[in-house]
């Protein structure tokens, strides 16, 4: 071969052409063996060939954002044998027709056949014709021709039992699409079947066709994602272009994460950055869009409206479509039950609201409606349609349009819902008075909601529309107009106005919800008899209350009573002359905070057969009032009872208990004496030092020596303090050595102590771990336990990681291990040693000659392990402390020797924690920790207190009360008391900041959490304990 110069065949041709040639040479191909029919292997060969020619990929959208994330559920399920099937439901254009064929695409030549069916799609010959294309894919193209659908079903089960095949069905909305094209025989199949649907309810629809469906929800896109998907369509590039950003993070915004949104209007507003003449020109374009979509005139563009409307369009009946309508309209951000009292006559809205959620056109968040913005927009547009005179149309909702509406007294009898708030029309647009006539009203026969906020209105009432609801905000009417129609109110709200009394004038059979939230001039409520169907009625705040018809004790419907901040009301009840207030026997939940309430004058008594929910929170009664029936209680409120010193034998019916900033109980005990509660919620109680059947902190101080029995060395320490962290209860204090009895162990932490205490051991190890054989014993030194203590320091490193601490012990002659996170351990300071030495109450499970391993594990990064210790104790036939210790502190059943079977995570493992550290990561810990046979999803005992399951307190209910905080600080000189009182005073809802050097005190008052001043001072390396808390009971409006 020629390789001259500037010859094609250069010698670097060649040899790459040798390597080619030389590599297809030895490639393996099909062999026709001789037994073979020639026929049947060509067929084979067309059939592998055009499967790695993939003739069959789907065309997908070039920017693809987020998908890995995404693709990663269905992958798991693809080998998952459980689930055959699996649903992606989501909103229009939320991505599940593109998720769908991407995994399609990833995963079809798995599969010995497959199919991506477009149900939905334009298909002349309805489930006829969407068999045919089914079997044709799956069967390879072979001639099928099915003349019934009953026929094809038959067929498709035939295939989906005999082959392992992959088949996509696009765009399901209807039950017997389902039924037809998967068949409704419980048959056995390796075949993996994934469906794209708006309808989350879905796996309602497999029942009848006996196949198990595992339901995704598909998460929209989150902001980043959001952006990179619109920028690749409106510049080209995965950010925007310089002069953009601001804008397109709007844009982004206003799409809620909706891949088809982004995607269209993107490429509507695609700018090009070679081109700068361009750039300026669609600057202005795009703040024109902006401008448009933010004024909420429905102006949304016609392919995602056609897409989303869809959903609304499919609605089964007429009533879910009106109840849609009003929820875009009126609705979003109301409460639910709210919505349901309102609308569960006329549109069934209980049923209704539950079709909504499962088309995915409503969603239900903290007991709240919310619905996608474009879902919002979509709706509204619809009732923009009906008519271009907004008053025509059967909702106004837009400010403007609504005090156009009854300023000029245009209403007509097509509307049924009307919102105003005057604070959105602009002061220019307003007529001199700004207040409106209720004769505008008067012509709107239809108007059933009526939503006013800062309105004020003139004029009679007489005429005025016969509501089902009136929300009325800021309402200026000192009494209710005698002639106002209230037959007709299920609803009636009156939040934050003027009322000074409320008199019911007649009986009114239908009204089931009463609320005067914030109504601060209510001094009366009269005739509460003539509400027999009443089921709500809320006061909070009305802190001029003194008189409530006594009639509320015979409500026999009332289930919710909040007279929250109602201070004045106990107080005038409680005279001589006036007896005791009784509540209904109905009552389901009951909220008093912030009353003012105490042991003195609690007038209240407490009987209701249903009680459920009772909150007490922020009264200063020093103990549970004895007129409180608690036996059939499931919630109980105390937050912020500062004045609480005990709470003994708490209901074994009680499943959820709030003592959060409870600053003076120290201790919970419960009826049964075990601990029962799923949720619980004790941060910042400063005193607490024992919660019956979880843990108990004494210190060391208090305990006799020869209580100790072998850790009697320990006294040497009662007076050293120590840093503890990993639980609420340590927040805000200085702690002396305590001991920890938990699960029958006892333990302790020393901090500042020499490695010279793990000689003593009689088994050490200069690393975290160690092994031992139990050696032979005389029968009278029985074994009672084992000494355990290892040595950890921190690690030095300034990533802020989790501090875990946690000790296993395995039995491996008998397949016995425990692993033991106790609730509070010492935070070690850098290069300073720190000692856990704790006892094991292991008696009746050790033997001669038995295997045991130790092993210390703490977070990787945080801390380092550098030796542990272990000593067996024996019994000397006669005393027996650490027993009688144990015996005495902590007689509980969960204990080691006892029932521990709801920590138990595999055969013979035990998990000894009651924290959720590592969230969806457990599993996988605990398996690395135990092995394969984890069967952590059986094993409650970690759920038993609030670190998992806990009664959910926001911080603003911490700060919501003006506070006097008393903090012990070791200061170190008049500069650093400054820069302290700098910091403290820069923290937000801080009023004044005080120091007492020669008593080490810092004073603090304001709206703040005590813990955010503790870690504030504690950033200057100082020792600090909240000393006290003194609640001001004034809640901020």
């Amino acid at each position: 071969m020629n390789t001259k110069e500037g010859s094609k065949w250069t010698e670097d041709n060649v040899r790459r052409w040798k390597a080619a040639l030389t590599e297809f040479a030895n490639l393996t191909g099909m062999v026709l063996s001789g037994s073979r029919s020639e026929t049947n292997f060509i067929a084979e060969v067309v059939e592998t060939t055009t499967r790695k020619l993939d003739l069959k990929q789907l065309s997908i959208p070039t920017h693809l954002v987020g998908m890995e994330a995404r693709v990663e559920v269905i992958n798991s399920w693809l080998y998952d044998d459980q689930h055959s099937v699996i649903a992606i439901c989501g909103m229009g254009g939320s991505g599940k027709t593109t998720l769908a064929q991407h995994i399609y695409n990833l995963h079809k030549q798995d599969f010995k056949s497959s199919s991506f069916i477009e149900v939905n799609g334009k298909q002349p010959y309805g489930l006829l014709g969407l068999q045919n294309q089914l079997l044709k894919d799956v069967l390879g193209g072979k001639g099928v021709n099915v003349s019934s659908v009953f026929e094809g079903t038959s067929k498709i089960e035939v295939v989906l039992q005999t082959k392992r095949v992959l088949i996509v069905l696009d765009d399901i909305d209807q039950h017997e699409q389902l039924s037809a094209l998967l068949g409704t025989k419980a048959i056995p199949t390796q075949s993996k079947i994934i469906i794209t649907t708006r309808f989350l309810g879905i796996h309602a629809w497999f029942g009848s066709i006996s196949r198990s469906c595992l339901v995704h929800k598909l998460n929209l896109l989150n902001d980043h994602e959001s952006l990179e998907l619109l920028s690749s369509h409106a510049f080209g590039s995965k950010i925007p272009i310089e002069g953009f950003k601001e804008l397109a993070v709007q844009l982004a915004k206003y799409c809620g994460g909706n891949p088809l949104a982004l995607k269209v209007l993107g490429s509507s507003l695609y700018v090009s950055d070679n081109e700068p003449w361009m750039k300026n020109n669609m600057r202005e374009v795009w703040e024109s869009r902006l401008n448009s979509l933010n004024s909420l005139k429905g102006d949304l563009d016609c392919n995602i409206q056609s897409v989303l409307q869809k959903s609304f369009d499919s609605l089964p009946l007429r009533s879910h479509k009106e109840l849609f309508l009003h929820i875009a309209c009126i609705f979003v951000g109301e409460y639910l039950d709210v919505v349901k009292f309102i609308l569960e006559d006329e549109l069934n809205a209980k049923s209704g609201i539950l079709t909504l959620v499962n088309r995915c056109l409503l969603t239900i968040s903290h007991d709240r409606l919310t619905m996608h913005q474009l879902l919002q927009e979509m709706g509204r547009k619809v009732v923009c349609d009906e008519s271009k005179d907004p008053a025509k149309r059967s909702r106004v909702w837009r400010d403007v349009e609504s005090y156009h509406v009854l300023r000029k007294g245009i209403g007509s009898n097509t509307i049924e819902g009307l919102s105003l708030d005057m604070r959105k029309v602009e002061q220019g647009m307003r007529s001199e008075t700004s207040t409106l006539d209720t004769s505008s009203l008067a012509k709107m026969d239809k108007l059933k909601l009526l939503h006013l906020k800062y309105v004020e209105l003139t004029g009679s009432y007489e005429n005025f529309p016969e509501l089902i609801w009136l929300c009325w905000h800021r309402c200026r009417l000192k009494t209710l107009p005698s002639t106002l129609s209230m037959s007709t109110l299920v609803v009636i709200v009156m939040s934050d106005g003027h009322l000074e009394k409320f008199e019911v004038p007649m009986v009114l059979n239908s009204l089931k919800y009463l609320s005067f939230k914030g109504c601060d001039k209510l001094v009366r409520i009269c005739n509460l008899y003539r509400l027999p169907k009443l089921d709500t009625l809320i006061l909070w705040n009305c802190s001029s209350l003194t008189h409530l018809c006594k009639s509320v004790g015979v409500l026999e419907n009332l289930s919710w009573l909040d007279m929250g901040g109602c201070t004045k009301m106990w107080k005038y009840v409680n005279q001589p002359e006036t007896m005791m207030l009784s509540l209904p026997q109905s009552n389901i939940l009951l909220d008093f905070t912030n009353c003012d309430l105490d042991n003195d004058d609690f007038c209240v008594t407490f009987h209701a057969r249903s009680l459920f929910d009772l909150c007490l929170a922020a009264n200063p009664f020093e103990y549970l009032p004895s007129n409180i029936d608690l036996k059939m209680l499931r919630k109980l409120n105390l937050y912020c009872c500062t004045n609480l010193k005990s709470l003994p034998c708490i209901p074994s019916t009680l499943v959820d208990l709030n003592i959060d900033w409870c600053t003076s109980l120290q201790r919970v005990t419960f009826e049964s004496g075990h601990f029962g509660l799923q949720e619980f919620a004790y941060e910042c109680c400063f005193k607490l030092s024992e919660i019956q059947g979880l843990f108990k902190l004494v210190p060391i101080a208090k305990i006799n020596e020869e209580d100790l029995g072998h850790m009697q060395w320990i006294k040497a320490y009662e007076d050293h303090k120590v840093d503890l962290v990993g639980d609420d209860i340590t927040k805000g204090r200085i702690w002396h050595t305590q001991m920890l009895y938990e699960y029958g162990i006892m333990s302790t932490f020393l901090q500042g102590i020499n490695d010279q205490i793990l000689t003593t051991y009689e088994y050490t190890s200069s690393s975290s771990s160690l092994s031992f054989r139990v050696p032979c014993h005389h029968e009278k030194n029985r074994i009672q336990g084992l000494n355990l203590s290892c040595l950890y320091r921190s690690s030095g490193s300034k990533d802020k990681g989790m501090w875990i601490l946690f000790a296993k012990i395995s039995n491996r002659s008998k397949d016995l291990t425990w692993i033991y996170n106790p609730v509070v351990y010492c935070k070690p300071k850098i290069d300073e040693d720190a000692a856990w030495v704790s006892y094991w109450p292991l008696g009746n499970i050790l033997d001669a000659r038995d295997e045991v391993d130790v092993d210390i594990y703490v977070e990787e990064g945080t801390m380092i392990v550098s030796g542990c210790g272990a000593s067996l104790v024996y019994m000397d036939g006669e005393v027996d402390e650490e027993a009688k210790c144990q015996n005495d502190s902590m007689k509980e059943k969960e204990v080691i020797g006892g029932d521990l079977s709801e920590f138990m995570v595999t055969s013979g493992g035990y998990y000894l924690c009651r924290r959720d550290f590592f969230g969806p990561k457990t599993f996988y810990w605990l398996e690395w920790m135990f092995g394969d046979d984890v069967h952590y999803k059986d094993s409650q005992g970690w759920r038993k207190t609030y670190q998992s399951m806990r009664s959910k307190v926001q911080r603003e209910h911490v700060i919501s009360f003006r506070k006097t905080i008393e903090l012990g600080v070791g200061f170190n000189s008049e500069t650093e008391i400054d820069n302290i009182e700098k910091a403290v005073y820069s923290l937000v809802g801080i009023e004044s900041v005080s120091s007492r050097k020669e008593m080490g005190k810092l004073i603090v008052n304001g709206y703040v959490d005590p813990v955010e001043v503790a870690t504030c001072v504690r950033e200057f390396d100082n020792m600090v304990e909240i000393l006290s808390v003194k609640l001001v009971l004034d809640k901020i409006e």
